[in-house]
């Protein structure tokens, strides 16, 4: 063999052993079962992040399963189903049953829940409300954001309101057919709720409470799983920064994308809309808000509720069920 062919032949080799490897290296992603909402607030930086290819350039290959409510993500989390979800006001309530590890944080729900009334039906402020009942889905973001707007206008929850219990979907059909005179919701229902019920009134938004009764939406990873996946959680954290960064550092091309291929049904302005009702942090921010404990406080609030609303024995505190160090000792400040 003379040295050309040598060289030839060594160089073919060494193709033909890249070729054998690309399909180990693409199989060497870790596959993630995610749960999620499908509301901005909840899946925006997660869906950035695959439009970038953030997962795959971080070792992960997710599997992505949408459900309706929090309760139903956590019950599939704690049955077995999923690794890890994706959720709202909800992430401070079964963690706080010893169910789950929080360990990312999505935005502030600023003003993503909202009290809409019908003054046709002779609401036209929170005296109205009183001996009426008010349709919403309990132990969620808009729950969550009723109590404490009910409790700031001197009307007591248990006492002077019905509180009806439906799915979202359900509430504010309710709300739309007259059945009842008040929805609490959480956008974009809102917007439903504008076309269908032209005279409705948006009576208050969380915003009216922020920072008082701040509300996080977050991630959070089954207890076994996080136990022995920190370097995948890591992974996690670090493909959210990359659609976190988009989200915050070219929003008007963020939402286009997320428009365009996730959101087809919700036009811009009302995407841009849902956008405006929430808080979203740059990375240096949010490095800021998880190590001084900030986050925690905002954790801690709405726990505080579910352990009163739902009667949660011996809760385990924010402190204890939120584990900052995987954000702050992986993401970029």
């Amino acid at each position: 063999m003379t040295k050309m062919n040598r060289r030839s032949f060594i160089g073919t080799a060494g193709a033909g052993a890249a070729l054998l490897a690309a399909p180990a290296l693409a199989q060497a992603r870790t596959k993630v079962r995610v749960g999620y909402l499908h509301t901005l607030a909840v899946d925006g930086q997660m869906w950035l992040a695959q439009e970038t290819g953030a997962w795959a350039r971080n070792g992960l290959e997710p599997e992505f399963k949408l459900f309706t409510t929090g309760l139903e993500l956590f019950q599939a989390m704690v049955g077995g189903s999923l690794d890890m979800l994706s959720t709202g006001a909800v992430i401070s309530n079964f963690p706080a049953r010893g169910q789950g590890k929080m360990f990312l944080v999505n935005c502030v729900e600023f003003a993503t829940a909202h009290l809409w009334v019908r003054e046709d039906m002779g609401i036209k402020s929170f005296a109205d409300l009183k001996g009426k009942r008010i349709a919403t889905t309990t132990g969620t973001t808009a729950h969550v954001f009723l109590d404490t707007a009910l409790r700031a206008n001197n009307i007591d929850p248990a006492k002077d309101v019905e509180i009806l219990n439906q799915r979202m979907a359900d509430a504010v059909t309710s709300f739309i057919a007259g059945a009842v005179p008040a929805v609490a919701l959480w956008v974009p229902f809102n917007v439903t709720v504008r076309d269908k019920v032209p005279g409705a009134k948006k009576l208050v938004d969380a915003s009216a409470y922020f920072p008082q009764a701040a509300i996080v939406s977050g991630w959070a990873a089954r207890n076994d799983y996080y136990d022995r996946n920190k370097d995948v959680l890591a992974n996690v954290v670090r493909a959210w920064s990359a659609g976190n960064d988009m989200l915050v550092g070219k929003t008007d091309e963020a939402l286009a994308l997320l428009q365009k291929n996730h959101y087809q049904q919700v036009p811009l302005p009302d995407l841009k809309e849902q956008f405006a009702a929430q808080k979203v942090y740059s990375g240096a921010e949010w490095q800021k808000l998880y190590a001084d404990g900030t986050v925690t406080k905002w954790l801690q609030q709405v726990t505080d509720f579910f352990v009163k609303f739902g009667n949660i024995q011996n809760a385990v505190s924010a402190a204890n069920y939120f584990d900052p160090t995987i954000y702050t000792g992986t993401a970029k400040g």
